[in-house]
């Protein structure tokens, strides 16, 4: 069994990332590249850096020993309704030397196998974005959020972001005293943490450098605010709780009451040392006292995971899960 080879793909927007592996859980090689979502940025570039991050992992491997594939990125519906960016990505594939079949899947069930082997649960996502989905059977059934920024994305990185702003401007409004974590997004935002003689002027200009950004550019405020949380600052703790509320709402809609299926956390927001990690963590305990809470991991040793358990030989996946995909807490 150990001459046959899986390939997995975790493609986001700002890196591609891939593995090979041997089904009895050797990795015999790895790549990465640059951002490979095609909605992000287009389907040829997206399919050059696919290309790229392949080449990397299948340097020392003869392509020919690979039997199947799979390709984890968000948008996966929207790629394969489009007949342009499956074939830029079907002509990597093949020029990568491939010439078995692949899948391709959404990044939130990516992500939800890189935490677990079970076949139902769910996962959570927060990074820039924020998303919930409910996994049946080891595919993507329910989803809450993910709106985007403009509708929704409730307690991501964004919404940490804008609201981190709009303390600020509250406080401007005010006149009152800017607390720590506005003066650090002042200072951000304007280069500098005083305020003008009339605070209108200040706000003025916190504005003018919001609008000038594309607006997802908020996000980049998120570390500012878990920053100032762990340092205990008040106006950062109380973002930190209600974006923890916010995320673990999410999870309600879609989630039912008093089940015991695992949550995977995942995106940058929940899978590092974070306040935000830690408050989803204690909301989530709270709500389903009994699931199991999973940490996401590595997402292309998960896609290859996926497309192995398709295999005929494979007759234990959660066995094969424990080979080729590094445990998490």
């Amino acid at each position: 069994m150990s001459d046959s080879v899986v390939v997995g793909l975790d493609v986001g927007g700002t890196s591609t990332r891939a593995a090979a592996l041997s089904l009895d859980g050797v990795r015999l090689g790895t790549g990465r590249a640059g951002g490979g979502n095609p909605t992000s940025h287009g389907a040829d570039r997206a399919a050059a850096e696919l290309l790229a991050a392949l080449r990397a992992a299948l340097a020392d491997i003869d392509p020919t020993r690979v039997r199947a594939g799979t390709i984890g990125l968000a948008g996966a519906g929207r790629l394969l309704a489009d007949p342009q960016g499956r074939d830029a990505f079907d002509r990597a594939w093949s020029d990568a030397g491939l010439r078995c079949p692949y899948a391709v899947h959404g990044d939130a069930l990516v992500a939800y196998a890189s935490g677990t082997a079970a076949p139902d649960g769910t996962v959570l996502i927060a990074g820039t974005g924020a998303i919930a989905a409910q996994v049946h059977d080891l595919r993507l059934d329910r989803t809450a959020d993910g709106h985007g920024w403009l509708l929704g994305d409730a307690g991501s990185g964004f919404w940490l972001g804008r609201e981190a702003v709009r303390r600020l401007l509250s406080d401007l409004d005010r006149a009152d005293p800017p607390s720590q974590l506005a003066r650090r997004v002042l200072t951000e935002l304007t280069g500098a943490p005083e305020v003008a003689e009339r605070p209108r002027t200040t706000a003025e200009a916190v504005v003018q450098a919001v609008t000038r950004r594309p607006p997802v550019e908020l996000a980049r405020l998120a570390p500012l605010v878990v920053a100032a949380a762990r340092e205990e600052e008040p106006t950062a703790q109380a973002l930190i709780r209600e974006a923890a509320a916010l995320l673990a709402e999410s999870v309600t809609r879609i989630r039912p009451d008093e089940v015991a299926d695992p949550v995977v956390l995942g995106g940058g927001l929940l899978t590092g040392d974070t306040p935000l990690a830690d408050a989803v963590r204690a909301e989530l305990a709270r709500r389903w006292p009994d699931a199991p809470l999973r940490t996401a991991g590595d997402g292309a040793a998960a896609a290859a995971w996926l497309a192995a358990r398709e295999l005929p030989e494979v007759t234990d996946p959660a066995a094969l899960h424990a080979l080729l995909v590094p445990p998490t807490t």
